[in-house]
């Protein structure tokens, strides 16, 4: 007898303790996101921004597919999909918190460049990705393009994005696709989330920016300069010193 039907919901969030779980949950459409979902999933970040006890971000799916990209469905001359999609990776990809994307299955389209807005990309061998935006006559907006180049670099954007190449997991991890290559990406995403989750917020969140700010050569050295400063100064700093020196696990309270 066959496993019963996924139920087919909107995005789903989760909030435990010092990590969030973003869940992408219509498995019989691979998680193609409707206008509404998109509304959603914004909503869920604003929630996350405004829980301060979050430091890690998971973005994850159920079924077979992370995610189909924008569902095609809804595409008309009214609904720029390319747009929505771009507010929302880049507002991905600012948030403050430490973003982890699990993809346990096939990520095509515009679920890419949500995948790529994260900071890590754990994987399995079952992934594999393709964008057949440019066999749709669709042309790829701004803010994905330029970070299939930073992050992939040149030639693997061309071949993504001009040749409509599928790649499998293994090219996805040899390109810089894949942070890592796991049988068991949640497991290895719950793991990295609770080490993450670990560590002071005071250099861990703002690093993260600092860093992202450098791949786009737009660090400013005034913001850097203050978060250091106040690292140096945080109550963390000490008691990181004192649990190195005691041989204990730390708790960092980011302040």
């Amino acid at each position: 007898m066959p496993p019963p039907a996924l139920p087919s919901l909107p995005p789903q969030l989760d909030l435990t303790g010092a990590i969030a779980r973003i869940t992408l949950h219509r498995p019989e459409a691979a998680n193609r996101l409707s206008l509404a979902d998109l509304a959603v999933l914004q909503a869920h970040l604003d929630t996350v921004e405004q829980a301060a006890q979050v430091r890690v971000l998971v973005l994850q799916a159920v079924g077979r597919s992370f995610c189909a990209g924008f569902d095609l469905r809804e595409l008309s001359g009214q609904v720029d999909p390319g747009a929505q999609f771009e507010a929302l990776a880049d507002r991905l990809e600012r948030t403050r918190t430490i973003t982890l994307c699990c993809l346990e299955g096939g990520v095509y389209g515009g679920g890419t460049d949500l995948a790529l807005a994260c900071d890590f990309r754990i994987g399995s061998p079952a992934c594999e990705m393709f964008v057949p935006a440019v066999r749709l006559g669709l042309h790829y907006y701004g803010g994905a393009m330029q970070r299939c180049v930073q992050r992939l670099g040149l030639q693997a954007a061309k071949r993504l994005l001009l040749a409509a190449e599928p790649f499998s997991a293994a090219q996805m991890l040899a390109c810089g696709f894949l942070t890592d290559l796991s049988d068991t990406p949640a497991t290895h995403c719950e793991a990295l989330s609770e080490r993450l989750a670990g560590f002071a917020p005071l250099a861990l969140l703002p690093m993260k920016q600092h860093l992202n700010a450098l791949a786009r050569r737009q660090l400013d050295s005034q913001p850097l300069a203050a978060d250091i400063a106040r690292s140096l100064q945080s109550e963390d700093l000490a008691e990181g010193a004192d649990a190195w020196k005691a041989q204990r696990t730390p708790g960092f309270q980011g302040r």
